[in-house]
């Protein structure tokens, strides 16, 4: 089988689905690579590394489509909101699609994908399981993007994060803050501390309460319980109103103390929680820095912008995302260990294999056939169950 890899077409993405290291692997496993001309340039991965490693360059997007059974992509349409609609008219029917297709957002854009009968599975619905971890892209590029968010505080924040003791006396420690401890939060807590930093973190999850303090954090604990705190996948569950309010009241004090806030609230299918709200960000000092990681669907803080970076009363809020896309070499290779791990599961002795009684590939399968099959695709947007073929 074939398998294409077209160059990244959203504006300023610089990742590549696989890299040339992947490759060998996946030949001993019977598949064959295209690669679009320069698709892995911006990454630091040229041409002649691709050919080297057993990849054939095609030399434009149309013919990676024609010539792949299977598409691999970063963003494909659907995450792809600019550009990725213009792959659609290239889809062949039974084609495989593979990337962050982001499934709870557009059901249009489902349709347009399973009305050209491409089966095509979404990387962001990989079940949270021990055998599906080496292909969870999901927390890879989190884990890049708690990353990033520390670097950007760090760069911004008029201060050091460092305790520093010098000739022209002791500087005291910059103190961070991160809301929202799951693998982006839990990564900002690492490095922030890797940095010299005095770190708090607070999440509605009591259960993170011991990964926050074994990374060196102080887990912030607020007198109200969470309903339901997690789903069955170890994601946060939205919370009412009246929560959020008295959520917000407390954690008041404890941003108003910090240097700088990071917040890494996101729920799957919904906008994003407000914890930081405009009073809050009036009450931290001048110079103080909120890097917001749930800006792509809203925002943690209430005065974010989404893809911009402001100054409100003397605060910086960074509201940028894609951060993965900023560190493309390593986004990449980590993205590419991922997809490789799923294409070995979903391609056996060359030939692809749709084994739905597998959870990894029935969970992430999203249309097949002409249809949107995935069950809780179909539960969320109010689809009618699929008849069976018992019932048919």
């Amino acid at each position: 089988m074939i398998v294409g890899v077209p160059r990244e077409s959203y504006p300023g993405e610089r990742r590549v689905a696989l890299v040339p290291a992947v490759i060998p692997t996946l030949a001993k496993a019977g598949l064959e690579v295209v690669v679009e001309k320069g698709a892995g340039i911006e990454a630091g991965y040229p041409d002649a590394d691709f050919v080297a490693k057993g990849a054939k360059i095609l030399p434009d997007r149309a013919e990676v489509f024609r010539a792949a059974e299977i598409i691999v992509q970063v963003l494909s349409y659907g995450s792809n909101d600019r550009t990725g609609k213009a792959d659609v008219p290239l889809f062949k029917r039974d084609q495989v699609l593979i990337g962050f297709l982001r499934p709870l957002g557009s059901l249009e854009t489902i349709q347009d994908i399973a009305g050209r009968g491409v089966t095509a599975f979404s990387v962001e619905l990989m079940p949270r399981t021990t055998r599906a971890q080496s292909m969870d892209a999901l927390s890879s590029m989190a884990t890049i993007s708690g990353y990033k968010a520390v670097l950007l505080a760090a760069d911004t924040l008029p201060r050091l994060f460092p305790m520093l003791t010098t000739a022209a006396g002791t500087i005291t420690p910059a103190r961070v803050l991160i809301i929202g401890c799951g693998v982006a939060g839990l990564q900002a807590i690492a490095t922030a501390r890797r940095l010299g930093a005095v770190v708090s973190a607070y999440d509605l999850r009591p259960a993170v309460k011991e990964q926050v303090q074994s990374l060196g954090g102080r887990f912030v604990e607020l007198p109200i319980e969470a309903k339901d705190a997690q789903d069955a996948r170890g994601y946060a569950t939205a919370q009412d109103e009246k929560f959020y309010q008295r959520q917000r009241e407390l954690l008041g004090k404890v941003v108003a103390e910090s240097d700088a806030v990071i917040t890494a609230a996101v729920i799957p299918g919904k906008k994003s929680p407000i914890l930081v709200t405009k009073e809050m960000v009036t009450g931290m000092a001048p110079g103080s820095v909120i890097v917001d990681l749930a800006a792509e669907r809203g925002g943690n803080c209430e005065l974010t912008r989404s893809g911009e970076k402001i100054v409100e009363h003397g605060v910086t809020i960074i509201g940028w995302f894609n951060h993965a896309s900023t560190v493309p070499y390593h986004a990449s290779q980590m993205y590419a260990r991922n997809l490789t791990a799923f294409l070995l599961l979903l391609v056996k002795d060359g030939k692809l294999q749709v084994n739905k009684s597998d959870e990894i590939i029935r969970d992430t399968l999203l249309t097949q056939g002409g249809e949107i099959v995935n069950t809780r695709l179909r539960e969320f947007f109010s689809l009618p169950a699929l008849a069976t073929k018992e019932s048919a």
